[in-house]
């Protein structure tokens, strides 16, 4: 988005379903996204922001489920959505090392603007996952601060930049340049239009693994290179699936699942120290921090008709990744350690 060369730019189609007006996460009404970009010599790092709403998060909580493909992670936050199945902050995404001071800084911007908790009310789950940016990174420096989460939160729209921005902006994918990327399907059911979201940040795989349409791209460019690759299949990936369709937890859990098929399309099998995390919600089906009656009501979708969804989940994961490849730029990091951009090797498939 913003003017930026897609991959469906490229006439590279992913699957069969229509992806939405922006063909991003945004296209689920009420989601929003942000960053903070942290890009000076060996410090490529930063922060992105997902709102699932507009409103007061808290209060208005969404239903939401976590899934856990690999677990070798640091995820904050997922022991509470298994357990109660909704996600009541913003999600923030980061590097390894900042998870601690984001998660104060979200606890910090969630006290702010709700001085019922940890008084009149419970505490907050605040919601902070990471990659490990150290290739490119200067990581140690832990050079994300509070201000860059707030400003993260305070620049969500719902047009932003994929690639090698935000969290993503030291990230490596497949050998080359990782970072945000994003894509959406449109799903029609009883005469109305749903939309399946997809935002990731990418930083996994091995380069001969990369696979685009089937093609093994990553061999192609490896030979082309002369270079026998030896590496492994480890980093991470963070996915972040929203949807309009309203769910139960259970659901979404069971959609979040096949965002794995959307990974081994473009050419991962998980390695050992790869971590792959997925977190679900619906902006349908909201729970009130303040709900008084004993019971209340919410939509489950009809389950016989789910294999679309399926379908949704699978297509967007898989281009979201193809686009945190094609957006971002080749770039030079820490202690001299370059990441080149998918562009200049795509022309090796068309």
């Amino acid at each position: 988005m913003k003017g930026q060369k897609r991959i469906r730019d490229y006439c590279v189609i992913i699957g069969e379903l229509k992806p939405g007006e922006k063909n991003a996460i945004t296209d689920v009404k009420g989601v929003k996204v942000g960053h903070v970009t942290l890009n000076n010599g060996s410090v490529k790092t930063g922060v992105t922001a997902i709102l699932p709403h507009e409103g007061n998060i808290f209060k208005d909580k969404v239903i939401a489920s976590s899934h856990v493909i690999n677990g070798f992670g640091k995820t904050i936050g997922t022991i509470q959505i298994e357990e109660l199945g909704t996600i009541e902050t913003p999600i923030i995404l980061t590097n390894t090392l900042s998870v601690g001071l984001a998660t104060d800084a979200l606890i910090e911007y969630m006290l702010k603007e709700n001085e019922d908790i940890g008084f009149t009310t419970g505490t907050v789950n605040p919601v902070v996952c990471e990659c490990n940016d150290g290739y490119l990174n200067d990581i140690r420096g832990r050079y994300v601060k509070k201000e860059h989460v707030f400003e993260a939160i305070q620049n969500a729209d719902v047009e932003f930049e994929e690639g090698a921005v935000g969290a993503g902006a030291g990230m490596s994918c497949y050998g080359l340049k990782g970072g945000i990327g994003s894509s959406s399907r449109q799903i029609e059911l009883d005469n109305r239009t749903y939309t399946v979201g997809i935002l990731v940040l990418s930083n996994f795989g091995r380069k001969e693994d990369l696979t685009i349409n089937g093609i093994r791209i990553g061999k192609m460019i490896s030979e082309k290179n002369k270079v026998k690759c030896n590496e492994s299949d480890k980093g991470s990936i963070i996915v972040i699936l929203a949807t309009d369709i309203p769910m139960t937890s259970r659901q979404l859990k069971r959609i979040s699942r096949r965002a794995v098929i959307g990974l081994n399309r473009t050419g991962s099998y998980m390695g050992n120290g790869s971590g792959e995390i997925v977190i679900g919600f619906t902006t349908s089906n909201r729970i009130s921090h303040y709900e008084k009656e004993a019971t209340t009501n919410i939509k489950m979708f009809n389950e016989n008709k789910i294999d679309v969804v399926f379908r949704a989940v699978a297509e967007a994961t898989e281009e979201a990744i193809l686009n945190s490849l094609i957006c971002a730029d080749t770039t030079e990091g820490r202690d001299g350690h370059i990441r080149y951009s998918l562009k200049e090797y795509i022309g090796l498939i068309l």
